[in-house]
């Protein structure tokens, strides 16, 4: 220090030039100065007091499963020795866990990083362009010792000399919501056996040139979230209440943290049941409420998570999400998505739905169908109906259903385009998805069997918007839909879903005032009803459907209904009842000129002729109606016609004939994928079969079948092949 007037100044008395405590850096202590002052000095390294940080946080409590990832951790660990610095990403739906397993591998592996664990929470760093990672190198600065007069300003300054300390230093550097791979590689520790791990809902693809191993986490299975609840509230809860622990796993659909917050709710709620809390998440509309737990300084909920996803997304990912909110159903493809956002083309939905799955947000199937968790959905639902106009949700399930129509209706024309139908919808081509074309199952090898394939792949999908449509006042559309898709169902006999579709179908005729159509349903409603033991219901649908198809005056309407009757006095064993229906429905099917009635009603009214006793006519019915039906391409009941005629000449005594057309209609059943006749022909076959292993191979088909199915048959096969 110089003063320019070189002359000595006295110390004004009463004051002290001293000064207590440490003091770093260059100092200047003056009571009064005269004239100018001239600092002159050079600016020291930055200094690192050697400190290990441990910064990572402990695991939560109870944490389970996550056995497969951490291993990859492990073994990407040991193969970094060798590549240089390993990094691990963690990325999956909000609150699947990303945290609590980075946080995990870190603690199991402490005493390999010597030079200490740095933890960044990017999500309390958001900022501009570059702020948040030049904040978190600031951070990591600070925990390796450098005090803030050292540090530099400027991002490139303080990279390189985070680099730079690194470099001497064996770290665990762990960054948490991750959301750009910039973050991750300037944080990338330069010392030798230094390894990163990340978090992020976003997948990090561009990270696998920097030699980053994506580990993707999903839900826990019921094993291991029945083991996290245990695990924070104690066993013994659990074990009181093990099928409301299950059903609560279910409602929280696997996710950690609703598990999580559910457990803390129990523990902090000593009186609330499982069972009470299940009750409330029962409730769908207000599931997403209940999953939350409060504290003194904070409340957590899934919803908040979803809900920082949500605000990162772009405006048309942000729009798709609020759409799939609305979407019936659990599994659906690009083209419904197209259709239920109302886009031109399938390509601007496929780009939204891209940005959507980087973002954890849904996931994608084996077979190329997206899947949203159902905590996604119903927090989805909720922002639409915050920000979307009113009246959002109904066209987007209009417009679905109708998709859903056209398809299903496609379906059962591939199938059977002579099979009686109240509904008449012409499907032209340009009509299919919002980029038009011909419909899936044109100019297929067998168009039948890919359509049937279709229906039971989209089974579920095509229930879920039966019921969300008949809610939204589609009624028309619905019975049209069900009559449609009820020909999976002479197929396949899944016969709760049956009974479900034809009940919904007949409801919304009957509001939509269409007698016919009300008559149809009700009339196909008798069969599931008969399968499933409910014989007094399924006359009662009866009743009404002949009533109804009188009152339609439709000639081959009528003839069914007769038919389904007769179906009926079969299964309550009584033949005789069961001729005359048949042949009333054969009278009215040749009035109409309705050759397959003709021959549906020849084929039952020889069974029927059968079981009253009159095999020889019995066995003419059935030779003529095979005919009928192979002459009509109708392969199906041709083969079911066949099955009949080996059980009625095993009636007749002639067991070689018998056991060899039944072998011959399985083949043909089987072909036709007509699987719950072909289990009733192997049932029979079994009987026949001298060879005690064939029999029971024939019984275990039949089983596997009427499991699939849901028919009260499984059970009865079951005890057949317990009792052998």
């Amino acid at each position: 220090m110089s003063a320019q007037d070189g002359a000595e100044r006295p110390v004004p008395a009463g004051i002290a030039n001293s000064l207590s405590g440490n003091v770093d850096g260059q100092f200047v202590q003056a009571g009064v100065v005269y004239g100018g002052i001239t600092f002159q000095y050079q600016e020291g390294p930055a200094p690192a007091d050697g400190r290990r940080p441990d910064q990572v946080p402990r695991p939560p409590r109870g944490f389970v499963d996550r056995q497969e990832p951490l291993a990859a951790l492990d073994e990407l660990l040991a193969a970094g020795e060798l590549l240089g610095c390993p990094i691990g990403v963690f990325s999956g739906l909000p609150g699947i866990g990303k945290t609590a397993a980075a946080c995990q591998w870190a603690h199991n592996n402490q005493l390999r990083f010597p030079g200490g664990q740095l933890f960044v929470d990017f999500s309390g760093l958001r900022a501009g362009a570059g702020g948040d990672v030049s904040e978190a190198l600031a951070g990591c600065l600070r925990a390796m010792g450098v005090r803030d007069q050292y540090l530099p300003a400027g991002l490139a300054d303080r990279t390189a000399l985070y680099r730079d300390l690194s470099a001497k230093r064996q770290l665990l550097v762990v960054l948490d919501g991750v959301t750009r791979p910039a973050q991750v590689t300037a944080l990338m520790p330069q010392g030798p056996r230094s390894a990163m791990v990340a978090t992020s809902t976003w997948r990090m693809g561009e990270l696998v040139l920097d030699g980053a191993a994506l580990l993707q986490l999903d839900v826990l299975d019921t094993d291991s979230a029945l083991a996290l609840l245990s695990n924070i509230c104690g066993p013994g809860r659990i074990a009181d209440e093990p099928e409301g622990a299950a059903r609560l796993v279910e409602l929280c659909g696997g996710l950690p943290l609703a598990l999580r917050i559910c457990a803390a709710r129990l523990l902090t709620h000593r009186r609330l049941t499982i069972t009470a809390l299940v009750a409330a998440l029962s409730d769908e509309q207000n599931r997403l409420s209940h999953i939350s737990v409060s504290s003194a300084h904070e409340e957590r909920t899934v919803s908040a998570a979803l809900e920082l996803a949500y605000h990162d997304l772009p405006e048309a990912a942000a729009r798709m999400y609020r759409t799939l909110g609305h979407l019936p159903g659990l599994s659906f493809d690009t083209a419904v998505a197209a259709v239920a956002a109302g886009l031109a083309t399938t390509a601007e939905a496929q780009e939204a739905l891209d940005v959507l799955e980087a973002a954890s947000l849904l996931s994608v199937t084996d077979d190329h169908r997206y899947v949203l968790h159902g905590l996604v959905r119903l927090h989805a639902r909720d922002v639409a109906h915050a920000v979307d106009p009113p009246g959002t949700e109904g066209e987007r399930v209009r417009r679905v259903t109708g998709h859903y129509l056209l398809l299903t209706v496609a379906a059962d024309l591939a199938v059977r385009a002579d099979r009686l139908r109240i509904a008449q919808l012409s499907l032209t081509t340009g009509t299919f998805g919002p980029d038009g074309g011909p419909g899936p199952f044109a100019g297929a090898a067998d168009p039948g069997r890919d359509a049937i394939s279709w229906l039971e792949a989209e089974r579920a999908n095509i229930l879920a918007v039966l019921r969300t449509a008949s809610g939204f006042g589609l009624d028309r559309s619905v019975w049209q839909m069900a009559e449609a898709f009820t020909v999976l169902f002479f197929r396949h006999r899944h016969l709760a879903d049956w009974r479900e579709s034809l009940v919904l179908g007949a409801d919304a005729a009957r509001r939509d005032g269409d007698p016919a159509a009300e008559a149809r349903l009700r009339s196909l409603l008798s069969r599931p009803l008969l399968g499933l033991g409910q014989d007094a219901r399924a006359k009662a649908e009866l009743d009404s459907a002949e009533q109804l198809a009188v009152e339609s005056g439709h000639l081959t309407l009528q003839a069914s209904v007769h038919e389904f009757l007769g179906r009926y006095w079969d299964a309550r064993q009584d033949p005789a009842r069961a001729v005359d229906a048949y042949r009333a429905s054969l009278a009215l099917n040749t009035e109409a000129g309705e050759e397959r009635g003709e021959a549906l009603a020849r084929y039952f009214l020889g069974c029927a002729q059968s079981a009253a006793g009159d095999h020889a006519t019995a066995l003419l019915a059935l030779t003529r109606a095979r005919e009928e039906f192979l002459a009509l391409a109708d392969a199906p009941l041709a083969a079911r016609t066949l099955a009949d005629t080996g059980r009625v000449l095993l009636r007749t005594g002639a067991r070689e004939e018998a056991a060899t057309a039944l072998s011959r209609a399985v083949d043909e059943l089987r072909r036709c994928d007509t699987s719950h006749y072909e289990a009733q022909a192997l049932e029979d076959l079994a009987d026949l079969l001298e060879d005690p292993e064939a029999a029971k191979d024939c019984l275990r088909r039949a089983l596997v079948i009427y499991e699939e199915g849901g028919s009260p048959r499984a059970a009865a096969v079951l005890a057949r092949l317990g009792t052998d």
